[in-house]
């Protein structure tokens, strides 16, 4: 067999979907629209959107409040959670929130 043809399958395997059975984040057209009880649980509040598949939330998880800063995708016309983000816990969070100045002061110097 060829190398060119065992690329093929390595590639065609790869592409089969994701292991835990999610499907990948689609892109959006600029018409779909949905409301924040369509794509979040009651229990969350958006504070602000960072860009126009980005948040920053507060909810409760598994009975702890956390600052979840993730994407969405839309599927089916509902905006859902993507995997690429991250849930602060409060004692994360307040860490980040006091070296807010430090990080400013490095995005300066690096910018």
């Amino acid at each position: 067999m060829s190398s060119k043809g065992k690329r093929k399958e390595e590639h065609d395997n790869a592409s089969d979907g994701d292991s835990e059975g999610h499907a990948p984040p689609k892109k959006t057209s600029k018409t779909a629209t949905t409301t924040n009880a369509d794509s979040e649980d009651p229990d969350s509040i958006v504070v602000c959107e960072i860009s126009k598949n980005r948040r920053v939330s507060v909810r409760n998880w598994q009975g702890r409040i956390v600052v979840d800063i993730r994407e969405f995708y839309v599927k089916d016309g509902k905006q859902l959670p993507g995997k690429k983000g991250i849930s602060l816990t409060m004692d994360q969070w307040n860490v980040l929130r006091n070296h807010v100045e430090e990080i400013d002061k490095a995005v300066t110097e690096n910018s």
